[in-house]
């Protein structure tokens, strides 16, 4: 090998690898020992065969050469294979090449034992479970590794009991120095390469192929559809090295020993009287290195979707039973695997089960429209089983049926298998329990903590005063969710919660976050954890009944408005008092102090900053007497994003205004009012002179009107499902 021309093509493909999308994730590099390494990695696209060399020699250092099919060969691509240290698997001095330079150290290798790059990993499985069944994988790589040892153990053992034949065998491996082979070891390190998202769709490379080649053989347009598709359109690769494992461990056998031990000349291709007893080593090493590659799958959304497709027991699911099952997956079932996750599926789930904003349903389902996996009929999915039964030898297959291909990844993940499996079964009545319980847990730790983090003594209020609320009611035909105003708690909105929920609704008043702790809670926060807070309460109600409304106090109105926007399932909306211009002192401050800061942090006079305004709230035994400056123009700014939003809101809308509000103009809720492109929209005012209208004197006549407001779309949903909700008149004084 050139060794200018290999450093020279890694640094042309960390170029390539620049221009294109790809977003290459190495993890367990700790797992690569020292010595002489084989790798050995799943197959899946030929791009692993040119970016896996280039990452783990900038990991270890060491040149890495790979086996590569010998219809590779031809052409530029088997000049550019030989600069990158690639050997021809018809290379017939190969397996000593391979063997030599294990010894020595002077070069790691990376073998795909499984051979094809589309398996069914079912026959492995069967294999585990029923070794008379199944297919084996190639052994190569271990066999390749135990003569590696079996060759360094002899020459060591012999290096005085037989000088004459460790000479010959230095001779035949061109060895120089014998000490870097004595002191030296074999590994094979399990690798795992993940890609996600998997798509196969027409792109540019594929189209320029078709361009210049008259005659295209279907297996390389289908590398170039997949392949392409990685390229230009982005995936992640997840690069996932396992526990390495010892070669040197399975030559223990009373028969090896011997022949490691045996003066007589032995050839490189000689048959060796422990020669079965070699194989069974070799294929028990071999499959204990196929289970480690395969246990380090990066389990991903698509994972989760194809696996419940396939595992769920019936011919059709509603769309969102479909996704609170893979949403229990992703958030409850993951945790008490060992699964490797994408980091995806490290973050917070609840969007799968509302306006699926990082498209992670959307783009599952529209690939398994397009290949014919499901139809989707009025929210329900109905799935054409026998995609999930294709030959996997076919190289087509990922092509014709990824999602079966994708559900095959990890059928050797035998945990996630049993809970995928157990969650498919589950009636749709208990997932829709599990999804609310779980959703209530996960707000009230998330309070626990934040509270404990941001505790100050006598300042923060009482636990139960910030903590999320549930009010259960008589019926699951319509529940609504409650958002309290900025610098507030959930406790705020008690009091209309009872009302609602003397009158048969379940109430939820959920908390944003920042809220019922302190201030400095507060001043870390920005608008997307309040839409994250608002979202996770939708989705509990949503589990419960049938019907959502949400409903908000001032800013928690803007926030449930912005809900609303995004998600077409939100049966109305109602908002007391939004912001749209505020009038407090406190904000009109705000502005002028946050340029002050920034003059102070380019000057580095950070002990000038000015990050709280000191405030006299209506409620001070809920509200906070400090505003974070940096809160606060979150908020606002929240508030304009909001603005081009409310055009797109189509179910029916109530907003409610206190006539002299001093901290929200009614002027600035009017345009807001203006602004809603719900057809069904209804503007009410109330003789109140101040800002807090659901508690208090007064309070009851906007109770009694925000209830109306839930019974009329309660009543409309009873009597007319199938049609859209009346529209109501635009503006009304009371």
């Amino acid at each position: 090998m050139n060794r200018q021309a290999y450093l020279a093509t890694g640094r042309m493909i960390a170029l390539l690898e620049g221009f294109s999308k790809l977003r290459v994730h190495v993890h367990g590099k700790e797992n690569i020992p020292k010595g002489a390494v084989i790798f050995a990695v799943n197959h899946f696209t030929r791009i692993e065969t040119v970016l896996l060399p280039y990452h783990i020699h900038q990991l270890t250092g060491v040149p890495v050469w790979s086996l590569a099919h010998a219809s590779l060969f031809a052409g530029p691509l088997g000049r550019f294979l030989d600069m990158m240290g690639a050997v021809s698997t018809r290379n017939p001095d190969r397996d000593r090449v391979i063997v030599k330079t294990l010894l020595t150290g002077e070069a790691n290798w990376i073998i795909f034992p499984e051979g094809r790059m589309v398996k069914d990993k079912e026959l492995f499985q069967q294999r585990r479970l029923l070794p008379a069944l199944g297919v084996r994988p190639h052994s190569g790589a271990a066999t390749l590794a135990l003569r590696t040892e079996f060759y360094r153990q002899r020459m060591t053992q012999l290096e005085h009991a037989a000088p004459e034949e460790v000479s010959r065998l230095k001779g035949l491996f061109q060895i120089a120095d014998l000490a870097p082979v004595v002191e030296g070891k074999c590994w094979i390190v399990p690798v795992n390469i993940t890609y996600y998202p998997l798509r196969a769709r027409e792109n540019a490379l594929s189209t320029l192929a078709g361009l210049f080649m008259k005659e295209m053989s279907l297996r390389l347009r289908e590398e170039i559809l997949t392949e392409g598709s990685m390229l230009l359109s982005g995936v992640d690769i997840d690069i996932r090295f396992g526990e390495a494992i010892e070669p040197a461990l399975y030559l223990r056998g009373r028969s090896i020993q011997a022949d490691i031990l045996s003066t007589a000349p032995i050839g490189f291709d000689d048959r060796l009287p422990s020669l079965d007893d070699m194989k069974r080593e070799s294929v028990k090493l071999m499959e204990r290195c196929m289970s480690s590659i395969y246990q380090l799958t990066t389990v991903n959304h698509d994972h989760l979707f194809a696996s419940m497709l396939r595992a769920y027991p019936f011919k059709t699911i509603a769309e969102d039973d479909f996704r609170r099952r893979v949403f229990l997956l992703a958030t409850q079932c993951l945790n008490s695997t060992d699964c490797h996750r994408h980091h995806s599926l490290t973050t917070d789930q609840v969007s799968l089960l509302t306006d699926d904003r990082y498209h992670k349903y959307s783009e599952f389902v529209q690939i398994a429209q397009e290949k014919g996996v499901v139809v989707l009929r009025d929210g329900e999915l109905v799935k054409d089983r026998s995609k999930f039964s294709a030959p996997f030898e076919l190289q087509r297959a990922r092509i014709d049926n990824p999602l079966g291909v994708i559900a095959n990844e990890v059928l050797p993940l035998t945990v996630l298998q049993r809970e995928v499996h157990l969650t498919a079964w589950l009636p749709s009545r208990m997932v829709k329990s599990r999804v609310a319980a779980l959703l209530e847990r996960q707000a009230k730790e998330e309070f626990a903590r934040d509270y404990a983090q941001f505790y100050l003594e006598k300042e923060s209020k009482p636990a139960e005063v910030g903590a999320p609320i549930l009010l259960k009611g008589s019926s699951r035909r319509l529940g609504v969710v409650l958002v309290h105003g900025f610098l507030s708690v959930p406790a705020q909105m008690l009091e209309l919660g009872r009302y609602l929920q003397e009158r048969g609704y379940w109430v939820y008043l959920l908390r944003l976050r920042g809220h019922g702790t302190s201030p400095e809670d507060l001043a870390v926060r920005i608008g997307r954890e309040w839409v994250e807070s608002v979202d996770l309460g939708y989705a509990l109600m949503s589990a419960l009944c049938d019907r959502v409304v949400l409903g908000g106090f001032s800013f928690g109105g803007g926030v449930a408005l912005d809900c609303a926007s995004r998600i077409p399932q939100v049966a109305g909306v109602f908002a007391v008092c939004p912001p749209q211009r505020l009038l407090d002192i406190s904000s009109r401050f705000a502005p002028a102090v946050t340029v002050w800061n920034r003059v102070m942090d380019a000057i580095k006079y950070q002990w000038a900053k000015k990050e709280f305004v000191e405030s006299v709230p209506e409620r001070p035994d809920l509200n906070y007497t400090r505003i974070p400056v940096s809160g606060l123009r979150a908020m606002e700014r929240f508030m304009r994003g909001l603005e081009p939003k409310l055009s797109g809101i189509r179910v029916p809308v109530l907003v409610a205004q206190a006539e002299w509000d001093p901290v929200v103009d009614p002027q600035g809720s009017q345009r807001l009012f203006e602004m809603l492109g719900s057809a069904s929209k209804k503007y009410l005012m109330f003789p109140l002179q101040r800002h807090g209208i659901l508690a208090g004197s007064g309070s009851h006549e906007v109770h009694a009107a925000l209830g109306s407001f839930v019974e009329e779309i309660l009543a409309r949903a009873a009597s007319h499902p199938a049609l859209e909700a009346p529209k109501l008149p635009e503006a009304t004084t009371l």
